[in-house]
């Protein structure tokens, strides 16, 4: 008798292939009956790379195709890095599991100087993030901000040939490459706080098929799954994407021996000038209902200002 064969839907890069193959090993652990094979697809996010995501569509686009191979019965799950996975999903699919929470940091890479304090006046830095080039502005409003895209080789190699005298990426994929040699600082997130859901895999997959996969809901890593929770209530209770800079880091800690969820969160100006924070706690299920709260308090800092001006 052949074995069930499991598909996974991923982009091409490398550092999306490496999260696909890290997935299919835990599955392969947990399942061993499984025949894993993995669906690599170019997404429209792959296909333009000259052009920002806030001109062509967002973030949105990295997880479109993947969820169209879901629903024409092509692959059976798709790997998403979290930061990267909207809030709404397709009638009949879901987020059914997130994995254990990587390093959420952002990392400054430069050749020449060790952090972002020694950048010379009127460095040119490259990001595509506008949550990342608001919140370096705000510390080094004299910073020339260019936008950068491509896999993670392709930037390092635009900032080895000078086109920008530092750059800015997540501290995961670094690491998950290999790469953590090149990370000059990295940010803390009292520095620079990260995206919602950074350094987090999640598995999307039809929800009418969870039930046959016991081995999803082992995946699932709860604590990290609050966090993640808390982070996309608040972005969506401000109707976010990655258009807007809007950046949130929720942790667990202990109160009496009782585990609670703190979330720490902030909506500011492209240019850096205004930023508006914000924080809460609450008990571990109340994650969803903290997002909101702590949104509805930047909503009455005035972050619908700074929102609605940018839509």
């Amino acid at each position: 008798m052949s074995k069930p064969v499991i598909k996974i839907a991923t982009r091409q890069s490398p550092l999306a292939l490496w999260q696909a193959n890290f997935v299919k090993e835990k599955i392969q652990i947990l399942a061993p009956e499984l025949v894993i094979e993995l669906l690599p697809i170019v997404t429209k996010a792959d296909k333009f790379l000259a052009t920002p995501l806030t001109k062509i569509g967002g973030k949105a686009l990295f997880v479109k195709e993947l969820e169209q191979a879901l629903l024409n019965g092509e692959a059976d799950i798709a790997v998403h890095s979290m930061k990267d996975v909207p809030n709404d999903f397709p009638d009949g699919l879901g987020l059914v599991s997130i994995l254990e929470r990587d390093d959420p940091s952002d990392a400054f890479v430069a050749n020449h100087v060790s952090c972002l304090d020694e950048l010379s006046l009127g460095s040119c830095v490259g990001t595509s993030s506008l949550r990342r080039q608001s919140q370096l502005l705000a510390k080094r409003p004299d910073l020339e901000i260019k936008p950068l895209r491509g896999n993670v080789n392709t930037r390092l190699e635009k900032l080895d040939n000078a086109k920008f005298d530092a750059i800015v990426l997540a501290t995961s994929g670094l690491k998950r490459l290999n790469l953590a040699n090149r990370i000059s600082e990295r940010f803390s997130s009292d520095d620079l706080l990260p995206a919602a859901g950074q350094g987090a895999l999640g598995i999307e997959a039809r929800l009418d098929d969870i039930k046959h996969w016991p081995w999803l809901k082992d995946l699932n890593h709860s604590l990290t799954a609050k966090c993640i929770t808390a982070e996309r209530s608040l972005t969506q209770a401000l109707g976010g994407n990655c258009q807007v800079p809007i950046a949130s880091y929720a942790e667990i800690f202990e109160e009496n021996q009782v585990r609670k969820i703190k979330l720490r969160a902030m909506v500011s100006s492209v240019d850096g000038k205004t930023v508006l924070s914000s924080k809460g706690a609450s008990l571990l299920d109340d994650a969803s209902r903290l997002g909101v709260d702590v949104a509805n308090d930047l909503l009455a800092k005035g972050a619908s200002i700074i929102l609605d001006a940018l839509r």
